[in-house]
């Protein structure tokens, strides 16, 4: 059994009182502790970076470990190991002699190790007749078995902390994922709000982001960023509540249409009959399909439509139907108006719709309102695509002259 006490450095190297009490420490270890020493080393590992010590030095300290001969550290054995720098450089993956040095010296000063030097600086041991080690001058890995308990305590702390950070980089990377989609799919939808002054909040966010985050660094950010998403989602929440409002009251309109006698529409004469005449079947549907116009003449009252087409031209209805979602997008009309369109005119007739809205928009305040307008017309029975076009293409016809 070695004893314990406070040696000082061979050579050059000089004393710290934070040396000596390092060494104090490692001499009060309690009779009978024992540590699994590759545990010990997976702790250290763990809480590499509160102790200070890089990777490399970690490779340095499993070199250490594997020439104790034991797998439980244990001061009844002995807890100093005394390997020549040419053994510790093979088993440190063929370290050099200087990184060898700077990293033992880091190790001491980390507290995981500390020196036991010889009168002349040489790493070896006394045995008795029988092979035990008497005495014995290298490095004491009494510090391990000192700390075991708070190298512990400390892993599990960079555990904690490394999971709470994990955590906390998932949710900010799901929240700019919600709040960059919500505010694409606001912008290209048309929804009401100033959508890139919330952009730029949101880009403004993402630059405070650094290339090496912490949690400290990325709470606060996380915060904000969910608060951001949140403001969105009420907005959207409001403008989606209050448009199931219209369309409900649209819905009671037009029952109460339907259902009362008296109603306006019910008396008055729509083809210069008696008001009491009864109305003939085709007045009995709810409303009738919008007759078809040819695709030219649609295109030549409403020409502007054309550059939203694929390739920025319309050859045929699938092409007008594509380019009036991109235009219904940038008007402001909303998806539900435009279905809504669709449902009473046909798709083909709300794109025509669309197109004429288009080449009026300097005169139209609300093309949501305006669309919404035309699909309660046709409803009812009461509109019809022909003026419009006819309209736009004397209006056009005019224009043209006016150029030339």
């Amino acid at each position: 059994m070695q004893t314990h006490g406070v040696t000082t450095p061979f050579g050059r190297r000089s004393m710290t009182l934070a040396l000596v009490g390092r060494q104090l420490e490692s001499a009060d270890i309690k009779a009978g502790k024992t540590a699994d020493k590759w545990k010990v080393f997976r702790d250290v590992c763990e809480a590499r970076a509160l102790l200070g010590v890089q990777d490399r030095a970690l490779t340095v300290l499993d070199a250490l470990l594997s020439f104790y001969p034991q797998n439980e550290l244990s001061e009844e054995r002995g807890l100093v190991v005394f390997p020549s720098n040419a053994q510790l450089s093979i088993r440190a993956h063929g370290i050099t002699g200087t990184t060898l040095r700077r990293h033992l010296a880091a190790l001491v000063e980390a507290g995981l190790i500390s020196r036991k030097d010889s009168p002349n600086g040489k790493r070896y041991a006394h045995k008795d007749r029988s092979g035990d080690i008497e005495q014995a001058y290298g490095f004491s890995l009494a510090p391990l078995l000192v700390r075991v308990e708070e190298l512990a305590d400390l892993a599990q702390q960079t555990a904690a902390a490394r999971k709470r950070f994990q955590i906390t980089k998932e949710a900010l990377s799901i929240c700019r994922r919600d709040v960059r989609k919500l505010i694409s799919a606001a912008m290209e939808e048309g929804a009401a709000g100033n959508w890139a002054a919330i952009e730029e909040q949101y880009l403004d966010l993402v630059r405070r982001i650094p290339r090496t985050p912490t949690i400290e660094t990325l709470a606060p950010i996380l915060e904000e960023m969910g608060m951001l998403r949140d403001e969105i989602v009420n907005l959207l929440e409001s403008q989606m509540k209050s448009q199931k409002t219209d369309a409900n009251d649209v819905r009671f309109e037009r029952h109460i249409q339907n259902s009362n006698t008296e109603s306006i529409h019910e008396l008055e004469p729509s083809s210069g009959k008696e008001q009491g005449e009864s109305p003939s079947p085709a007045k009995r549907q709810t409303r009738e399909p919008l007759k078809a116009f040819p695709l030219a003449m649609v295109l030549k009252a409403s020409p502007d439509i054309a550059d939203y087409g694929p390739g920025g031209r319309i050859e045929n209805w699938r092409d007008l139907m594509a380019a009036a979602v991109v235009v219904r997008s940038m008007l402001g009309v909303s998806p539900s108006a435009y279905q809504d369109a669709c449902d009473a005119m046909g798709p083909e007739n709300a794109a025509v719709a669309v197109a004429c809205i288009l080449e009026r928009a300097g005169h139209i305040n609300s093309a949501g309102g305006y669309l919404r307008d035309l699909t309660r017309k046709a409803e009812r029975g009461e509109f019809s695509l022909g003026p419009m076009l006819m309209a736009l293409m004397r209006a056009n016809s005019v224009k043209g002259q006016r150029t030339a």
